[in-house]
């Protein structure tokens, strides 16, 4: 298992040969240049990070980080901590929202324990607890320093082992009743701006609701002063287990040379917290869909990614980065089809100014 401190000195070179021939293929194939648009770069972006422009995903997974929070004590969200532990019961039995989303894209989805509330393992769900949830993020500090950086390493070490059973791409996803609350505080730490407009209805809170949730957050971020310039401060202090696992599964990314999807606004600020951690691991980052929790689209462009998917989608799971796999799979057949302009006998388009 690789250190923090290892996570983030890991070269991460992207190599602008492979970039160059993915490139040159797609304007090789018989369309208007770029016409596939961001479904382009993401295979000329996969190029440059693995170093191969001949794009392979058939193995891939879904790690679905899953944990509880104290906050939800507040009335922050419309159900109780008990539904965290039923849903991970679920996706591991193949019975939730992600499941048949994840067979139609044949990814395999893995389920990952970083701190259920008052849980009793079953199988199919990976143990990596840090602790039994989080503290309320009002009252004081989510986690000690210390419980977060495991949960990092944790993350990295979860995406070492899909890396070593031949998974060619990850999706990363999260399940925990109250997280929005958590992602929010987080990212308006970080991004330096006021709760208010970034804090959402989650899964779907009353006007009331959503009062309190602001109220709350406002709390947590003014009772804690998480220091914006230091992602662990940030984490450790309004985070969750879950979030600071998918950090740590986007460093590992990084670490270990695979290409990793992003989810939603949960995931975006893990995202987020790994970039400013360590820049390069960006170079290996796919945004999938913009998330319909309001901070979803400030995170992506703080990111400087582009999701292709706009739908209005906020369900978690992974949900949004498993939806993008058949769009790229759709790309990687033109990709690889063969079907140039000089095959076709047609005239190959050129830039024009």
């Amino acid at each position: 298992m690789l250190t923090l401190d290892e996570l983030i000195a890991a070269p991460i070179p992207v190599d602008g040969a492979a970039e160059e021939q993915a490139r040159a293929r797609w304007d090789a194939v018989a369309k208007p240049l770029h016409s596939l648009g961001v479904l382009e770069d993401a295979v000329v972006r996969i190029s440059g990070f693995t170093g191969n422009a001949d794009v392979r995903i058939d193995k891939r997974a879904l790690l679905v980080f899953c944990a509880d929070h104290g906050i939800t004590a507040r009335g922050v969200t419309q159900c109780g901590s008990e539904v965290t532990a039923r849903v991970t019961d679920a996706i591991a039995a193949g019975r939730s929202t992600i499941n048949p989303m994840a067979r139609l894209a044949r990814c395999d989805v893995f389920p990952v324990d970083m701190g259920i509330r008052n849980y009793t393992p079953v199988k199919g769900v990976v143990s990596c607890r840090i602790g039994n949830g989080t503290a309320d993020i009002s009252d004081g500090p989510a986690m000690s320093r210390a419980d977060c950086i495991r949960a990092i390493e944790a993350g990295a070490d979860c995406v070492r082992q899909l890396k070593d059973k031949g998974f060619h791409i990850l999706a990363v996803g999260e399940m925990g009743i109250g997280n929005t609350s958590a992602a929010a505080a987080m990212a308006s730490a970080l991004l330096r701006e006021d709760p208010e407009p970034i804090v959402g209805r989650g899964a779907g809170l009353s006007d009331a609701g959503l009062e309190r949730k602001r109220r709350s957050v406002r709390t947590a971020l003014e009772r804690n002063r998480p220091d914006p310039d230091d992602p662990v401060d940030v984490l450790s202090k309004v985070g969750g287990f879950e979030i600071a696992a998918m950090c740590g599964a986007f460093l590992g990314a990084g670490a270990y040379r695979i290409p990793i999807l992003i989810d939603g606004m949960i995931s975006s600020v893990a995202a987020l917290c790994a970039v400013r951690l360590h820049p390069a691991v960006k170079a290996g980052m796919l945004a999938t869909h913009l998330s319909s929790e309001p901070a979803g689209e400030t995170l992506l462009r703080a990111l400087g990614l582009e999701a292709p998917i706009t739908a209005g989608m906020h369900l978690g799971e992974g949900s949004g980065a498993v939806a993008f796999l058949p769009l790229l799979d759709m790309a990687l057949a033109v990709y690889h089809s063969g079907q140039t302009f000089d095959k076709l006998g047609i005239a190959a388009y050129t830039p024009q100014n």
